[in-house]
């Protein structure tokens, strides 16, 4: 069983709610704790309560409070996660991708064909996974490729084949 953990909180309701309405989700979610801990202030509460009142994990819970005791808000608001990072592509070859790529009569069948070109284009070696997702990212493509076709496929054969399952379903 946790034991209720005593610490006090210098920052007032109104400070934290404040924050809390102009932060990230993420650090939302951590002040929202900081509330519940701050309404137990005087007798304390449990990780496991406080996982209970708000919802998230009592591991969590416990990493934030460690960081509150340890550095204070400013070590609870911050957050190492930054989101994706600066892009190789600048605005002018994104705009060239999109062209390429909203054309019907590019000769593009593969990812591996359009990096090839864009990196023989602007002289950059960008790798194919960040590519392939930076143009699944911003422009929602998919390969698009053709089946596969056998090359001793007898075209007659198959006209016999529909004319006959037509009739056979028809019955």
């Amino acid at each position: 069983m946790s034991y209720s953990k005593i610490f006090p909180i210098n920052e007032s309701v109104a400070d934290i709610k404040k924050l809390q309405l102009k932060s990230t989700p993420i650090i939302s979610k951590r002040l929202n704790a900081l509330l519940v801990f701050k309404r137990y202030e005087a007798t304390g509460i449990s990780k496991l309560m406080a996982s209970n009142e708000t919802g998230s994990n009592q591991n969590s819970i416990q990493a934030w409070r460690s960081l509150y005791i340890n550095g204070g808000i400013v070590a609870l608001m911050s957050h190492k996660n930054k989101g994706y990072k600066p892009s190789k592509i600048n605005t002018e070859q994104e705009a060239e991708l999109k062209k390429i790529l909203h054309n019907p009569e590019n000769g593009f069948v593969s990812y591996i064909e359009l990096q090839s070109w864009f990196n023989e284009k602007y002289g950059m070696d960008i790798e194919y996974n960040t590519f392939r997702g930076f143009i699944a990212r911003k422009f929602k493509s998919k390969v698009k490729v053709a089946r596969k076709y056998h090359e001793k496929k007898d075209p007659e054969a198959v006209d016999t084949f529909k004319k006959t399952t037509i009739k056979s379903t028809k019955k």
